[in-house]
């Protein structure tokens, strides 16, 4: 029996994660938090698809993508969350489907206005920000819990 696939999906510039303003973004790099993913989705018996891009085509590829390969995906639009209508179309798909969870290092709400709106919101059952690289460990619990698997 293949193990359950959840997607990890990472927007623009979080490939500079350790770099990028690590006062708001961590000190974590991206690979850090790839090998920090892949061990925790393996406590629970998930395999992985961790992918970052900086282009939303990418981003919305990969969620269609989601639709037949995983239960679940966690997703980190970054700034495409709060501008990319062709991400909430794409996650509009998932809906009933493969369950989504939305993961930001920063609390976007606590943040300049322009990012209080999320187009990923409304279709995510568990939302982590703030919580910086743990927030994908979070994510990845909470879909074991909807999936109803245990570590």
């Amino acid at each position: 029996m293949s193990q359950p696939v959840i997607f990890i999906l990472l927007g623009p510039n979080l490939n500079m994660l350790g770099i990028r303003e690590p006062h708001i973004y961590g000190y974590e790099t991206i690979q850090d938090i790839e090998k920090m993913c892949r061990k925790e989705a393996e406590s629970y018996g998930f395999d992985i698809e961790f992918k970052q891009s900086n282009h939303e085509g990418d981003l919305v590829t990969w969620i269609q993508d989601a639709l037949n390969k995983a239960r679940g995906l966690i997703i980190n639009a970054a700034a495409y969350t709060h501008t990319s209508v062709a991400i909430y179309d794409a996650l509009k798909m998932l809906e009933g489907k493969v369950s989504v969870v939305e993961v930001h290092h920063s609390n976007p709400k606590e943040r300049e206005s322009f990012r209080h709106v999320s187009y990923v919101e409304p279709h995510a059952f568990a939302h982590f920000a703030g919580h910086g690289a743990r927030g994908y460990a979070m994510g990845i619990a909470a879909l074991a819990e909807r999936l109803g698997i245990e570590k």
